[in-house]
Parts: C-alpha cells; structure tokens; sequence
C-alpha cells in the first residue's frame, strides 16, 4: 500500500511517517531528508523555488521506482513528500492507479498557529524530525502555497484534526 501523508508545514507529518512506520512496517520516503542529504549542500543563495522543484522531480522519479519494487514485495510505502498541490497529490494516484497499487490518503489538518508554534520550537530544538530552519517567511510563503485537499480527494482517507 501506498501512503500519501498531506499536510502544510508543521502539521507532523513526519512524525505521523514515523508512527505509520511503527505499525505497518513500511518505508518511509521523506522529501525534507532527500533536500538535506542530495541537493542543499549545493544550493546557491539566488536559487530559489524552482531549483527545488526540478530537484523534488527528478528524486520522485527515483522514489517510484523504489514504491514499485517495494510493492512488488509487499512492503507498504509511506510518502512524506509535502504534496502541498492538488496536481502533486494526483501525480501519485495516477501512478498508484495505473499500477494497482493500493493508496491511503492521510491529511493532517492543523491550525496555523499550532504548526507555527511547532516550527518555531522544532528550529530551536533541532530533534528527531528537524532537516532544516524553517523561516517565518518560508512558512508564510507555504501558507499562500498550499492546496487543502478537497472532500472528493479524502473519500476513504484518514483526517487528522487539530
């Protein structure tokens, strides 16, 4: 099974990854550890959201062929990608569809100002869940940016309120 986690910044969605992982045994693919570990090191101080974009497109290509072979061997998928757009979160049903694999949508919907106050505290914490400092702007930014799923979307999925 395939397991899209949605959420806009701070809502957990990393920390739910992990409590899914506990109970299904699945892997978890997580775009803010991919970033980290592949891309930021060579990040320059005037790239900005598309060279994140191109760079989120090319590790999903990577990140399905492994959700194929994983499902080829019964391994649930736990897919912490942010999905902050309608067209995102469609990217992977049609891959999920096309293949017949089975999909979950998780949606952690969180009030702005607990998601602030989490960011906030994960940044001066720096603990299990932290990859980079989110910035007050970079949250805001995700604010305006974010595409709250629709009902149609959730039909058979799991709504984490909060």
């Amino acid at each position: 099974m395939i397991h899209l986690i949605i959420g806009n910044t701070g809502s957990g969605k990393t920390t739910y990854a992990m409590e899914l992982k506990r109970k299904t045994r699945g892997i978890i693919f997580s775009i803010d550890k991919w970033n980290k570990t592949l891309f930021l090191a060579d990040k320059k101080p005037d790239d900005g959201l598309e060279w994140f974009l191109e760079r989120i497109d090319r590790a999903e290509v990577m990140i399905m062929d492994l959700v194929h072979q994983l499902e080829n061997s019964n391994t649930d998928s736990i897919l912490d990608l942010g999905l902050s757009k309608f067209e995102h979160r469609e990217k992977f049903r049609k891959f999920a569809e096309s293949n017949r694999f089975e999909l979950k949508t998780h949606f952690l919907d969180i009030s702005e100002e607990t998601r602030f106050e989490r960011i906030m505290k994960r940044n001066k914490e720096k603990g299990a869940t932290f990859e980079f400092e989110v910035t007050k702007e970079n949250f805001e930014f995700m604010e305006r940016w974010f595409e709250k799923p629709s009902e149609e979307e959730m039909v058979g999925g799991i709504v984490i309120s909060g």
